[in-house]
C-alpha cells in the first residue's frame, strides 16, 4: 500500500468559509482557522482510492495543485477508480468536477464517488450554510459514477471498510482501508490534527463535539493496538500520524 498526501496548501477558513492561502507575509495578521487541505491517495494492489476531493486549489499558473501532485508521481487524474468521501463540506468535495467549456466535469472521470446519502439529505436542509457549496454539490450529485451508501457500516470491497459516526456533521463517515496487514485510517474531520489527540476538547465548531471528541479516544486506544496509520487532512504541519 502507498500512500500519497494530496496538500493544497495551508488556509485561513473565515467565518463564512472563505479560504485564504496562508504565506509567510499574512500568518501572523491574518484572522479565521488556520488549517491545511490534504486530500489523500491510496494505491493498493486493486485500486487507486482518492479520500476527499480538497477545494481544487489553483496555483500561480492557474493550475490545480492536486493534478500536479499527482503529475510528479507519475499518475493521471483518469487512473482514480474510487472517491470516498467522509461528508459534502466545501473543502472536502470542490476538487472533484471542474468547470469546463462543456461545463462542469468530473475531474476524477474513472472514479466511483461513494457519497453517504444522509449527509446530502443533511445539507440540503441547511440552504444557506456558508460550509457547503451548493452550485458544486448539484453538480457533484449529477456526475457519472455515484455510488450511494445508505448503511450505518460495511465494506466497500475487501480492502475497504466504512462507518458513518457523526460528530463532526450527522452523517460523517470514515473509512479503513487494510492490506497485507497494514491498516490506515481516515477519520476526517473528527480527527483533522494531530493536536486534536492531545487536547480532549468538544469543539463547538463540531456538530456534536462530545461525541467527535469520544470517538477519537476509541480510535487512539485502537489505534495504539493496532498499530495504524492514521490520516490528517487538516493539519499544518503532519500529514500521517503512526501509532
Amino acid at each position: 500500500m502507498k500512500i500519497i498526501p494530496l496538500k493544497e496548501g495551508n488556509f485561513s477558513a473565515s467565518k463564512t468559509k472563505d479560504f485564504t492561502l496562508l504565506t509567510d507575509e499574512n500568518f501572523d495578521t491574518i484572522t479565521g482557522i488556520k488549517m491545511s487541505v490534504q486530500p489523500f491517495l491510496i494505491i493498493t494492489e486493486n485500486d487507486y482510492i482518492l479520500l476527499d476531493a480538497g477545494i481544487g486549489w489553483k496555483n500561480e499558473d492557474g493550475k490545480s495543485v492536486v493534478s500536479e501532485i499527482l503529475a510528479k508521481e507519475n499518475i493521471n487524474p483518469e487512473q482514480i477508480t474510487k472517491l470516498l468521501l467522509s461528508h459534502l463540506h466545501k473543502d472536502h468535495i470542490e476538487g472533484a468536477v471542474k468547470l469546463t467549456d462543456n461545463g462542469y466535469e468530473p475531474v476524477f472521470p474513472n472514479a466511483e464517488i461513494y457519497i453517504q446519502k444522509r449527509e446530502l439529505d443533511f445539507a440540503m436542509e441547511n440552504k444557506g450554510n456558508p460550509s457547503f457549496d451548493f452550485e458544486i454539490l448539484e453538480k457533484l450529485i449529477q456526475l457519472p459514477g455515484i455510488v450511494w451508501m445508505n448503511e450505518d457500516k460495511g465494506q466497500i470491497n475487501d480492502e475497504i471498510s466504512y462507518e458513518v459516526v457523526g460528530g463532526h456533521t450527522p452523517f460523517m463517515q470514515v473509512f479503513w482501508i487494510r492490506e497485507n496487514g497494514e491498516t490506515v485510517f481516515y477519520g476526517a474531520d473528527d480527527l483533522p490534527q494531530a493536536s486534536y489527540l492531545k487536547y480532549h476538547l468538544a469543539y463547538k465548531s463540531d456538530f456534536d463535539g462530545r461525541k467527535a471528541m469520544e470517538l477519537r479516544l476509541q480510535w487512539e486506544k485502537e489505534a495504539t493496538e493496532n498499530h495504524w496509520k492514521v490520516l490528517l487532512y487538516h493539519d499544518l504541519e503532519k500529514d500521517i500520524v503512526e501509532f
